[in-house]
């Protein structure tokens, strides 16, 4: 590199780590992030999986944090109650560790004993990732259904809004406005469900 008005290269060694919580890919197909922006960064791709996906960490990051934080406050915090840490790992967690870094934080700051302990209503009662609702086209007044059909499973249902909008899953004409959902919803749900949307491209 140079610095600006200066004449001289100036020889430097640097890693550069970007993080995003977006599908790039999708971006890329939705041309909503530059193609060759991504294939500049996508040299070694480390995929971290969400926090509820990993509940074996869960223990690890609490002792952590209540070391950390119980140190910074000048406080004896000697051990975690089991309810507490039950329900830890028993919680979604939408906001990732940096909800568990609060959650903890908070926790210690009002702790007046040596046993750290989380007031469960601190905790959101919103569940993480549900899975959608489908939509229905209600019977017209007096009509009759007389062959039910089957509903279909959430799998089916991504697929077929997947292979109706040839993979896409953004904007105004993807499958995630077709389901009335958000896009990053969907984005969740094709992951946890294994689903390769890359398939239903050329279909």
């Amino acid at each position: 590199m140079e610095r600006v008005g200066g004449g001289q290269p100036i020889h430097v060694d640097v890693r550069v780590v970007a993080a995003t919580n977006r599908d790039l890919e999708a971006a890329v197909a939705d041309g909503t992030f530059r193609q060759d922006l991504f294939y500049r960064l996508n040299v070694f791709p480390i995929e971290v999986p969400p926090l509820r996906e990993r509940k074996d960490d869960i223990l690890l990051l609490v002792e952590y944090f209540v070391h950390r934080y119980a140190t910074k406050a000048g406080k004896d915090i000697r051990s975690i109650e089991k309810k507490t840490l039950d329900l830890l790992q028993s919680y979604d967690w939408p906001g990732n560790i940096r909800e568990l870094q609060n959650v903890i934080e908070r926790s210690v700051i009002l702790s007046s004993g040596n046993v750290f302990s989380v007031d469960e209503l601190w905790l959101s009662k919103k569940s993480v990732s549900p899975a959608f609702p489908v939509k229905v086209s209600p019977l017209a007044k007096g009509q009759v259904a007389k062959d039910p059909v089957e509903p279909r499973s959430e799998r089916e249902i991504i697929e077929a809004a997947l292979a109706a909008t040839r993979g896409r899953v953004s904007g105004p004409s993807g499958a995630a406005a077709k389901l009335g959902i958000p896009a990053s919803t969907l984005h969740d749900r094709i992951k946890a469900l294994e689903i390769n949307k890359k398939q239903f491209k050329f279909r």
